[in-house]
């Protein structure tokens, strides 16, 4: 499996690129899968819900299913939030994992550059970063820039990086 990071600061529009990306890589084909990293307490299930009730009262994980999806929540029990690569080994094979956040570990990133955040660029000092995507003119950098709802062009050159 290929991992595409998709990276930036907060509100810089990462989801919404990596929601592009999947719908124009599913169309030539691919099998896509994602994986999005959360910087806060992460609560998916709701209070009152039975699945709730199940983690509350101990067990380990839990699984909810239905016809149409289902979705393991494991708790932690203070354990180490896994790492990317722990999460990436449970995924079902697939032809490319998009991944949002995980800006410290090793892998091909995109960064998304919005002027309105007049936030500082990530790609001078991150070597995994091969593009910038952005809405705004920028000084040169020493990867290339591509206009941020340019999705063909984006993500041309992420399979060409890729191998895809």
């Amino acid at each position: 499996m290929r991992l595409l990071g998709v990276v930036g600061w907060k509100d810089s529009g990462k989801t919404t690129l990596i929601v592009r990306l999947i719908q124009h890589f599913v169309a030539r084909g691919l099998r896509v899968a994602s994986i999005k990293h959360a910087h806060h307490p992460l609560e998916l299930d709701r209070p009152g819900k039975d699945s709730h009730k199940h983690a509350q009262a101990g067990a380990q994980e839990v699984i909810l299913a239905s016809a149409a999806r289902w979705a393991l929540f494991r708790e932690l029990g203070g354990a180490p939030e896994p790492s990317l690569d722990d999460l990436v080994e449970r995924l079902a094979p697939c032809d490319l994992v998009l991944v949002e956040g995980f800006k410290e570990h090793a892998h091909p990133k995109i960064e998304v550059h919005r002027a309105a955040r007049s936030a500082p660029l990530i790609a001078p000092g991150d070597p995994d970063i091969f593009l910038v995507a952005t809405d705004a003119p920028l000084a040169p950098l020493s990867v290339p820039v591509r206009p941020l709802d340019d999705i063909a062009g984006i993500a041309s050159q992420a399979s060409a990086r890729l191998g895809l």
